[in-house]
């Protein structure tokens, strides 16, 4: 007796959208069906040995480059795979969802490579999943426009040879989409935006003279980057394109994946093109990790914690030695400013600090970096022009005057700037009109001069969380507590209230977003990601 056919990919809970059907083929569910089926049982392994080697460091309070793999790291002759042409030159990365205006504007920002975000800056409602995969299939064909409905302004894309390098972040392996499920389980968001991406637009890509760029995020292991070079392979074979053809950058910003670069690099090496140095969700894991660890691991205002803090900067120059001994990339982190049009003072200060980040990482040896706006796309390419010159990136300077211990990593207490009060009110009011805003399906938000994704309400939420269990006191003599901070949070409701009116506050989610950023902030269980009750409560 033969065996049942496996039964279908079933869309679940999920109003048709324009066009959704040139997203959901037969053939592309399919495929991402396949994709559940033989990876989702190592996905979910790895998420429950997230969990075992967190309550180790609850344990040890401590970390350290895995003996297991030590032989990986002595051995000098692996490289990852040689750049493709379309990725060798990166020096300026922009950022952003994958919205009609956004994909335009980034594509044509003049920027190398546009991070066509479906991740932390994406609310995965079902129309941005679905619609977002459509806009880069137009984009790829050529087939995109975009008239603004109140200005009436209309964006096209420029000449193909203008446009930016697409890689694209598919959403972390502990996201499910609720609306795509296989044998009744929710397929991960992760198989879904790969799967839908790479099916559609990997043989387009090729015969654009690029390929199926990706940015991988949330990786906590060397194990889970196994995991992805496993799905690459599978994928590559299935449509019958050459192994090697997927490259992927791994976004280090966890804590856990700072002691396995070489590692990670060494599973993806076939498909390696470098790792990137982020910020808000680095320190948000090291909160998250050592929240059991006492005093010294007590993070101030997350603004005091800059790259140039002794543990960051330790964190950022191993990255760079790391890629360039083993041929790959090393992308620094985000300029999140958002220009002002009417205040040219504070535009002037905020180009001066984006200037001065962007030096000093092209002066570290960073071969590119991301900005949030296109205004800041020039400033950080003269940064990089003046170091590089011609130059397609800098791996050939091997830091080899870098020496990171373990102990330096997550040497916190290496910093003398505090948590303060203003840095409690900041935290509570960025996480309420951040969350605010995903749960009205945005994931990008422009909030006091700054582009926030779902990273800065991570740490903003995890600060809160720990200068509370620390018993932190204040500069004015007020120590965080819970009633402290429901306090704090009661008033920025209120200034909301007053600020936008009775009708529009009523017409937004700023009750539920209140509500939602004490439940993380303040229960005793510390919740691993805030997206995960947040999706709960996501319409559409």
């Amino acid at each position: 007796m033969s065996a049942p056919a496996p039964s279908p990919l079933a869309i679940v809970d999920a109003e048709p959208l324009p066009r959704q059907e040139e997203v959901l083929t037969e053939e592309a569910l399919a495929f991402v069906a396949e994709l559940h089926r033989r990876f989702a049982p190592r996905r979910d392994e790895l998420l429950a040995r997230r969990a075992e080697r967190r309550a180790e460091i609850a344990r040890t309070s401590t970390l350290d480059f895995l003996p297991e793999t030590a032989a990986i790291r002595a051995d000098d002759s692996w490289r990852v795979a040689p750049s493709p042409a379309a990725l060798e030159d990166r020096r300026v990365e922009i950022t952003g969802p994958t919205d009609r205006k956004m994909t335009i504007n980034a594509l044509n920002s003049g920027a190398r490579v546009w991070l066509a975000d479906f991740e932390d800056a994406s609310a995965p409602t079902w129309e941005n999943v679905i619609l977002g995969q459509l806009n880069l299939i137009d984009a790829y064909t050529r087939r995109i426009d975009f008239t603004d409905p109140v200005s009436g302004k209309s964006y096209a894309l420029k000449d193909a040879a203008e446009l930016a390098t697409v890689v694209m972040r598919p959403r972390g392996w502990h996201l499910d989409e609720r609306h795509l499920q296989v044998d009744g389980e929710e397929v991960p968001g992760a198989l879904v935006d790969f799967g839908l991406y790479f099916f559609h637009n990997a043989r387009r890509l090729l015969d654009l003279g690029k390929g199926p760029y990706f940015y991988l995020p949330k990786t906590e292991s060397h194990l889970e980057a196994r995991l992805w070079n496993d799905v690459f392979v599978f994928a590559q074979d299935h449509i019958g394109i050459p192994q090697g053809t997927i490259r992927a950058t791994v976004l280090i910003e966890t804590i856990t994946a700072a002691y396995e670069m070489e590692e990670i690099l060494y599973e993806l090496r076939h498909h390696a093109s470098g790792l990137n140095a982020g910020r808000w969700d680095y320190l948000f894991s090291i909160v998250k990790n050592f929240r059991d660890g006492g005093t010294r691991f007590v993070l101030p205002d997350r603004n005091a914690v800059t790259m140039t803090a002794p543990f960051m900067r330790a964190y950022t120059e191993l990255l760079v030695r790391t890629c360039h001994k083993r041929g790959a990339h090393a992308i620094g982190g985000m300029a999140a400013f958002i220009p002002s049009r009417r205040d040219a003072e504070v535009n002037k200060v905020a180009f001066e600090k984006v200037r001065a980040d962007k030096d000093r990482e092209a002066n570290d040896g960073f071969d590119g970096s991301w900005v949030a706006h296109p205004d800041l796309v020039p400033i950080a390419m003269e940064s990089f022009d003046r170091v590089m010159g011609e130059r397609p990136n800098q791996k050939d300077r091997l830091r080899e005057d870098v020496h990171v211990e373990a102990a330096d990593l997550i040497a916190v207490d290496s910093l003398d700037a505090k948590p303060t009060y203003p840095g409690l009110v900041n935290a509570v009011q960025v996480g309420i009109r951040y969350i605010e805003a995903w749960l009205r399906g945005l994931g990008a938000v422009a909030i006091f001069n700054l582009m926030e994704d779902a990273a800065t309400a991570e740490i903003s939420r995890s600060q809160i969380w720990q200068w509370i269990n620390a018993g932190v006191e204040f500069e004015n003599g007020l120590k965080a507590t819970p009633e402290l901070a429901r306090e704090v949070a009661a008033d920025e409701l209120a200034n909301l209230r007053a600020e936008l009116g009775e009708e529009a506050f009523a017409a937004g989610h700023w009750q539920q977003a209140h509500d939602l950023l004490l439940e993380v902030a303040l229960d005793e269980d510390y919740a691993d990601f805030l997206t995960l009750p947040a999706y709960r409560l996501l319409r559409g």
